[in-house]
């Protein structure tokens, strides 16, 4: 009687309250998103393009399929991280086993989705036989599957086979095939959620475990389903991302599994379990999406990107808090009724109305806003370094001198991110494009995109494979590796103990400047390399991995690391011995790395001149701009800096 009086009373304030405000407080995901859409279309004249939002819509594609993996999971009050690992592993089962050992592409597709579904059931069985809970679980898989896919590519990335690459291309030259499976496989969830067995034990299992097993539900089984289901979405999501980038990547989806976890939260989703939908996730995604683009299109500094999103994802969560506590229905927790999903479809079919009429208004504003001044795009590959940040300095100060429009954008070492980021420039029409790439091989879609749309391309530090740029400004990592280890094997007389400090494992920097340290080392036979480990270009992790080191080697004599931050995190294990019984040897020229030079501690520093870099790219990409005749190649010399020639030195 009382649930009746509530419910009564709960509507007759509802109707009250006016029917408007009642579908924006039952759809706060959707609120969101048509907000954002509205904003963006007022802010930007880019952002309402059909190529701009067929971007956004593959943008979504790989965290959408992750997320509605996640779904199954989170419905179940369950949690996964390692979904991002999975799905590189996945990806790297299926480049190596078609590329490496000849297997058949379709039976190679086969292994790479067991091999996410195995990922899932290991999972499921650790969380249901095992009893450990599902975040400790799943962060061992996380580690673990990205671990396996290190060591199964080498750390290098795999070029995946033609058939397979052409998911990431379009149908009819303009529907990308991403999309396409996005929906396939949002439609596959919405129907495993509202018309199975499975489905609705996940609701049951969320609302109450122990109610459900009372009634006869087998939750140990259903759980290892679930969580296989999981890596099955990881493992199609993972396909999905290789193919847009043409190879797999041992360190693709990094992180990933926090977005898939945030869309399916912003969607509408409770960690405490029960509810949860398909729609609500993908909606979730594309508010990231959505968001992600439209910041880029905006020249938002890549900083304060992470700042705004985190914040958007803070209030998307907190309207649904608040719809939930002004009494709002609940999201829907498993198959609905015949006229629940008609009112569901009316308040789609009535926010796409809305959306539209604003937007066209909108628009309005955008209309024959012509600029004069020259728009220009640079994607770096990091500015968690300093090197990367000197080139940004250096194409800023160019472009200021040169009266150039600069939006300069970090993919945080992501080749999918900087995918995505590539994309919006190409679908913004910018007068060039400057791209430092996370990996040569993964940018050449983007840069071929980009081609095709006329728009110049220069590559900065590193080149782009398969594919045609511009020019090429960089200095040779190769040389510049063999001269690294040529100078210390000089400093130690030839002979001596030495350990190699490697970069991130799978980028091109980190093979070419270890490629060129062993061709360096060949004239020195008596030079002994005792330990090669990666430290990732982090002066952290150079802090760690040298400590360590020193544990098994003590008598080392020299150092040589792939970039001077790692270098200065070995200065840091070795101490007193630093520059003195111990000689180390730096990559990059960094203002840190010169004054360690000064200060004695730093041998010397194979320094690339980053600044020029940065200035030389925009010189050239503006001439490419102007129609004007661009070398192919423009190489910046590197020089070895030590104590004697410090002084004189400018990067």
């Amino acid at each position: 009687m009382a649930t009746d009086t509530l419910k009564s009373t709960t509507g007759a304030q509802g109707a009250s309250g006016g029917g408007l405000r009642r579908i924006l407080l039952d759809n706060g995901a959707l609120t969101a998103l048509i907000v954002l859409v509205v904003a963006l279309s007022a802010l930007s004249g880019d952002f309402l393009t059909t190529d701009n939002l067929l971007n956004i819509g593959v943008q979504a594609a790989v965290t959408a399929v992750l997320a509605f993996g996640v779904t199954f999971v989170i419905v179940s009050a369950g949690i996964d991280l390692s979904v991002g690992s999975v799905a590189a592993l996945s990806a790297t089962v299926l480049a190596w086993s078609a590329t490496s050992h000849g297997v058949p592409v379709a039976l190679a597709v086969v292994l790479a989705v067991a091999t996410g579904i195995a990922a899932g059931l290991v999972n499921g069985f650790l969380i249901s036989y095992g009893k450990l809970p599902p975040f400790i679980a799943t962060l061992a898989m996380l580690s673990v599957g990205r671990g396996l896919s290190l060591v199964v590519s080498q750390g290098s990335p795999i070029a995946l086979p033609g058939s397979v690459s052409h998911l990431g291309d379009t149908l009819g030259g303009w529907l990308p095939v991403p999309v396409l499976v996005m929906v396939v496989m949002g439609l596959l969830t919405a129907f495993v959620l509202g018309r199975t067995y499975i489905g609705r034990s996940m609701y049951a299992i969320g609302g109450n475990e122990e109610a459900a097993r009372l009634s006869g539900l087998r939750v140990r089984r259903q759980k290892l389903a679930i969580y296989a289901l999981s890596g099955l979405f990881a493992a199609v999501a993972g396909i999905v991302l290789a193919a847009r980038l043409s190879s797999a990547q041992p360190q693709a989806a990094n992180g990933y599994e926090l977005d898939a976890i945030a869309a399916v939260v912003i969607g509408g989703a409770s960690l405490a379990g029960g509810t949860g939908k398909a729609s609500g996730t993908l909606i979730g995604a594309l508010i990231l999406a959505v968001l992600r683009n439209g910041l880029n299109l905006l020249s938002v500094s890549a900083f304060w990107q992470q700042v705004v999103i985190g914040v958007v994802i803070a209030l998307a969560v907190l309207l649904d808090t608040l719809r939930r506590k002004a009494g709002a229905a609940p999201v829907a927790a498993g198959p609905g009724s015949g006229g629940g999903r008609g009112r569901q479809a009316a308040t789609y079919g009535l926010a796409a109305v809305v959306t539209v009429a604003v937007v066209a208004a909108t628009s309005l504003l955008h209309g024959g806003s012509a600029s004069a001044t020259p728009k220009m795009g640079l994607s770096l590959s990091t500015l968690n370094n300093p090197f990367f940040v000197q080139i940004r300095a250096g194409a800023q100060d160019e472009a200021r001198n040169l009266g150039i429009d600069l939006t300069v954008t970090d993919a945080q070492n992501d080749a999918s991110q900087q995918a995505n980021q590539l994309q919006n420039f190409t679908s913004s029409g910018l007068g060039a494009i400057i791209v430092n790439p996370v990996d040569s091989d993964a940018a050449s879609n983007s840069v071929k995109a980009a081609d095709k749309a006329r728009i110049p391309v220069i590559a900065v530090d590193r080149g782009v494979n398969n594919a045609v740029t511009d020019a090429l400004v960089a200095s040779d990592n190769v040389a510049g590796g063999e001269l690294a280890a040529k100078t210390l094997a000089g400093k130690l007389g030839g002979r001596g103990r030495i350990v190699i400090l490697q970069g991130q494992a799978g980028t091109s920097a980190a093979r070419e400047r270890a490629a060129g340290f062993a061709q360096g080392l060949k004239a020195y036979p008596g030079i002994q390399v005792v330990a090669q480990q990666p430290a990732d270009f982090d002066r952290t992790k150079g802090l760690d991995v040298m400590s360590n080191l020193l544990q098994a080697h003590p008598d080392v004599q020299g150092v040589i690391a792939a970039n001077d931050e790692m270098a200065l995190g070995a200065i840091k294990a070795l101490g007193s011995r630093a520059g003195t019984s111990v000689q180390v040897v730096g990559f990059d020229g960094t203002p840190d790395g010169l004054s360690a030079v000064k200060a004695g501690t730093l041998y010397a520093s194979v320094a690339q001149q980053p600044t020029q870099l940065g200035r030389i790219a925009v010189d050239n990409a503006l001439k490419a701009v102007q129609g004007k005749k661009v070398e192919r190649t423009v190489k910046v010399p590197v020089k070895v800096v030590t104590r004697q020639n410090v002084a004189g030195f400018s990067g």
